[in-house]
């Protein structure tokens, strides 16, 4: 029996490996690899995979880890100091970590994409009660000009995007690969 990592890993070769259409819009090139919470550590050991499926179909890899995104901007404030004491105040504050993220993430692509290339968003799950991941992905979609890749650890039934067990998910018109497909 095969694990669910393995399954999602061909799943996504067979995707990848297809014709990509020059016509589509960013909804249509964003691809979520949705898998079980559970298996991030596992995830993580084996992005290395995902990257290969990529590349051996001849579509330049760039990865995004977005992990240590909120730590990173938090160490940048000017109040952080008063934020730890009272992290109440800092809530205030979440959209503008959302706004510097996505600009840093825009900056990072334009560098480093093609209408061939595959962007990769890893450590979605680390903005959960810091910053939409809906709002991420839908900014970042529009400026790729070839295929946004994002690892989600979540669910996803019609179209409808459940982050780890959030209680409310956002509809988005992506492609979802699972490790039952």
């Amino acid at each position: 029996m095969t694990d669910r990592l393995s399954k999602l890993l061909t799943s996504f070769e067979r995707h990848i490996s297809i014709p990509w259409p020059a016509a589509v819009s960013a909804h249509e090139r964003t691809i979520f690899l949705v898998y079980n919470k559970q298996d991030e550590l596992k995830l993580r050991a084996r992005v290395g995979e995902f990257e290969l499926a990529s590349t051996q179909s001849n579509h330049p890899w760039t990865l995004l880890d977005l992990t240590h995104s909120f730590e990173q901007w938090m160490s940048d404030q000017d109040y952080k100091e008063t934020y730890f004491e009272d992290p109440e105040y800092l809530e205030g504050l979440y959209d503008d970590f959302a706004d510097d993220l996505v600009n840093k993430l825009i900056e990072q692509v334009h560098l480093n994409q093609s209408k061939d290339s595959v962007i990769a968003l890893l450590g979605c799950g680390t903005l959960f009660g810091f910053a939409s991941v809906s709002g991420v992905v839908e900014a970042l979609a529009n400026r790729i000009t070839g295929r946004l890749v994002v690892f989600f650890p979540g669910e996803v039934e019609n179209n409808n995007y459940q982050l780890l067990d959030a209680k409310d998910g956002w509809g988005y018109h992506a492609t979802a690969i699972t490790a039952t497909v």
